[in-house]
This record gives C-alpha cells, sequence and structure tokens, in this order.
C-alpha cells in the first residue's frame, strides 16, 4: 500500500511503499477513501507538535472509509461499516488500522470526504463553544483565522447557536467565505482589529486560531466577564496573558485541545460527534472543501496549507476506483 510517510524530522514526508497492516485486538482496517489535512500536520513534519509520534510514521490526524477486517474483542463494526477515524496519525494511507475506539459510523448519506473534513474542525469548535465556552444565544463571538479550517466552522456553529458572529481574515476573498458561513460582521486583518470589534460592542467569548498580536488585540477586545479560547497558533507566536487584567475584568480564559479531550473524557467527544453528523444530516452544516487532491498530491495539499492559499479543508482521497 501507499502511505505519506515522516521518516525523519529533517526531511519532508513522502509517498512510501509499506505492507498492508493487519488489525490487532480491539483494533479496525479500513480502507481509507479520504483524509483531512490540518496545520498539525505541518507541525508533526517537524517535529513540533504535542502528540508527534516517533519517526517513522504516516501523517493524518482524521479519516473515512470502508471496514475490511476487525481484530479480536471488537463487536462494534464488521466489514462493509462505513466510518470516519479520529485518527490523530496513519490517515494518510491506503489503509490504516486503528482503535476501534477511534471509529464511529457515518451515515450512508455523508461522502467520505465530508466525513473526513468534519471532525477536527466542527468536534474543535462544537466542544469548544458548547461545552467549554457555554456560548449563549445574543451574544457576540469573535473568531480570528475565519476563513481557516477550524475557524470557519467557529462562524457557522455560532450562528447556529445563537450568536452575533464578528469574522476577522486576511482578505476579501477569505471574508467572503465566513460571510457565507454566517458571519454577520467582516473584519481585514489589515484593520484594527481591537478598534473594530469595540466598535460593534466588544466580544462575550474569543475563538482564536491565529495568537500572536491577534490575540492581543482579540483580547483587549473582550468585555467584561467574557470567554476567551486559544485554540491554535498559525500566526506562530504563542501569547503571554496577563493575570492582572482577567481578574480586573473578570475574564475566563479555557484552554481547549481536542486530542487531549479524546484522552480523558473520549464520551464526550463522541457524543460531540454524533451531534455533528445529526446536524449534517439535517443539512443544518456542510464542510467548505477548497481542494481536494488525490494521495500522490498530498506534499502540494500541505503546502496549500502552509502558503494559506486554502479555505475551510484541504481533503485528499485514495482508493476512488474502489
Amino acid at each position: 500500500m501507499q502511505a505519506f510517510q515522516v521518516n525523519s524530522f529533517d526531511d519532508r514526508a513522502a509517498l512510501t511503499t509499506l505492507a498492508a497492516p493487519e488489525p490487532g485486538p480491539g483494533q479496525v482496517a479500513v480502507s481509507l477513501r479520504a483524509c483531512g489535512l490540518n496545520f498539525a500536520d505541518l507541525l508533526m513534519q517537524k517535529g513540533t507538535y504535542q502528540d508527534t509520534p516517533t519517526p517513522p510514521f504516516t501523517l493524518g490526524l482524521e479519516a473515512a472509509g470502508v471496514v475490511i477486517a476487525c481484530g479480536p474483542e471488537v463487536a462494534e463494526f464488521s466489514p462493509g461499516d462505513r466510518v470516519a477515524v479520529f485518527a490523530g496519525s496513519g490517515g494518510l494511507a491506503e489503509t490504516g488500522v486503528f482503535d476501534a475506539d477511534r471509529v464511529i459510523h457515518i451515515p450512508e448519506t455523508m461522502s467520505f470526504e465530508h466525513a473526513a473534513a468534519m471532525q477536527i474542525a466542527y468536534g474543535t469548535s462544537h466542544m469548544a463553544l458548547n461545552h467549554c465556552a457555554r456560548l449563549q444565544p445574543g451574544e457576540t463571538l469573535l473568531v480570528t483565522g475565519a476563513a481557516g479550517g477550524v475557524g470557519l466552522t467557529a462562524v457557522e456553529i455560532g450562528k447556529l447557536m445563537g450568536a452575533t458572529v464578528i469574522a476577522q481574515a486576511r482578505d476579501a476573498a477569505k471574508l467572503k467565505v465566513a460571510a457565507a458561513a454566517g458571519a454577520d460582521h467582516l473584519i481585514d486583518a489589515s484593520e484594527d482589529l481591537r478598534s473594530a470589534v469595540k466598535a460593534l460592542g466588544g466580544a462575550d467569548v474569543v475563538y482564536d486560531a491565529v495568537g500572536g498580536e491577534v490575540w492581543q488585540a482579540a483580547f483587549r477586545s473582550a468585555n467584561p466577564g467574557a470567554r476567551l479560547l486559544p485554540i491554535g497558533f498559525a500566526g506562530g507566536a504563542v501569547p503571554q496573558i496577563p493575570a492582572n487584567h482577567l481578574l480586573v475584568k473578570n475574564l475566563t480564559v479555557i484552554g481547549f485541545y481536542l486530542g487531549g479531550y479524546m484522552k480523558i473524557r473520549p464520551e464526550v467527544v463522541r457524543q460531540s460527534f454524533e451531534t455533528l453528523f445529526a446536524w449534517h444530516g439535517e443539512g443544518r452544516i456542510k464542510p467548505h472543501i477548497s481542494h481536494c487532491l488525490p494521495l500522490e498530491r498530498a506534499a502540494e495539499g500541505l503546502e496549500l496549507l502552509r502558503d494559506r492559499k486554502s479555505t475551510g479543508k484541504v481533503v485528499i482521497t485514495m482508493n476512488a476506483a474502489d
């Protein structure tokens, strides 16, 4: 089989021929059909992501496909089942073996591309806004990096939850994508973010995937009693948070990392995915996929993320002829 593998942190990942794996106890083998790319894949290539495996390993945090074999102690799945996999790694391959507790059935009406694109971006936004920040109808939600993989889903889910959504992104084309997802107000990254948000009444919840100076401006635009979610640091700089400002304005900063939640509260993550799949079936959410490329072009897909030339998700497909 073919897999997009990291052999060394000194070299970029490359397509590699490997023996097809066999499932062990509690594991499921899946013929993979699609894999969503994430910023974390870029960090894993360099060995700087918090959950990077030891090389050699196959990239790909979230995938979807068809079960082809089950190991002992697996009762929930059977060959032929259509599934999504919150893999952590191993999704950018023609075949993968995964622990059964990271696999979930998907509806017949859901495409593999949508299933692969939904888990991390929608799961992060749904759990961060609903489970952690407790976003309420009528509140104002500020989303930075609002046309990116997670940012766009935060706009969509925030609007579904009844919030007024302020979206910040880097150009008119990306702001147009955020507007289509439901954003009420648009702020270009060239504008003074703090002043623009303050002019709109301030933010009750901040969802920031950028970090650095963007976080600082968003932090200063928060209303008293606001909840702030540092989701990622795509801008490269991890911001420092002044505790005295938290005290004076009664602010709450909530750290959230979906992969970490999978380890401590996997049942909550699964419930979130089930809710999101149901919303998808009802037509309430629809993943925005800007690029869909075959496995042999996985490196190109990662470059699109690195150069910020994509919106929403980039999805890699495989086994299309099966």
